[in-house]
């Protein structure tokens, strides 16, 4: 229930978006992504502070947990890369782009592709994604996704006047991801550790502040080739605590 409230609350804020876009100033359309950049910056950095966690430091050693995290996205952007899973995105929203604008709703190709893409990794990447999904599984409610979805609804309506409706269509890889953590949660249990979360929570921080790098355009990181790191990171922590 948490992910179907999640996909409504995107698409929702995506047509408040596209209404108000062509009523916006293009300036004050500007103004709020870089915010928003902004923004997406500062949750990034907090998410840092899961380096720190009394679990993960206990599973990995205090210098270990910013290795683990390194480790994680140097073999998952090697992971990434191989699966072409950047370039596997970016077709996806051109096929969106191109199946929608015969229906009228394309516009600005590289607008719709860049709403999309970017849309997509800062709605699927972030800890409350992964966590929110994991305590909806574990049955421990849905209080998580349920914030997740306020912020994602308004961060919706901002991207969207800015970038059309390419932030609407995210909502599918948000369904495809949230539910396939929702069904590992069923099928996991409560097995997960603290200090896997944690590892989580870091790496995700990393790749969120890369994302934000796009959203001010600053850098285009290729945050899609490194979300592996994702699932490589709580490997990295059980390995590395089973060594030590």
């Amino acid at each position: 229930m948490g992910t179907i409230i999640n996909i409504l609350a995107i698409l929702a804020g995506s047509i408040i978006g596209v209404l108000l876009g062509h009523r916006l100033p293009e300036k004050m359309s500007k103004t709020l992504t870089d915010a928003m950049g902004l923004v997406v910056l500062v949750i990034g950095g907090l998410n840092l502070f899961a380096l720190q966690d009394a679990d993960f430091v206990s599973a990995v050693t205090s210098s270990g947990t910013l290795l683990v995290v390194l480790g994680a996205l140097l073999i998952g952007g090697v992971l990434g890369s191989l699966l072409g899973i950047d370039n596997r995105l970016t077709h996806f929203g051109t096929w969106l782009q191109l199946k929608t604008s015969r229906i009228g709703k394309g516009g600005d190709k590289d607008k719709f592709i860049e709403g999309f893409v970017n849309a997509s990794l800062l709605f699927t990447i972030g800890p409350m994604a992964v966590l929110g999904a994991l305590q909806d599984g574990l049955g421990q409610g849905i209080d998580v996704l349920a914030l997740k979805s306020t912020l994602d609804g308004f961060t919706s309506i901002a991207f969207a006047a800015t970038f059309g409706w390419g932030v609407a269509f995210s909502a599918i890889p948000v369904g495809i991801w949230q539910g396939i953590l929702y069904v590992s949660a069923l099928t996991l249990g409560a097995s997960l550790s603290q200090a896997v979360v944690a590892a989580i929570t870091a790496t995700g921080g990393v790749l969120l502040l890369g994302t934000g790098l796009r959203v001010l355009q600053i850098r285009m990181v290729n945050i899609a080739d490194l979300l592996p790191a994702l699932l490589v990171a709580p490997l990295l922590v059980i390995l590395v605590d089973a060594l030590i």
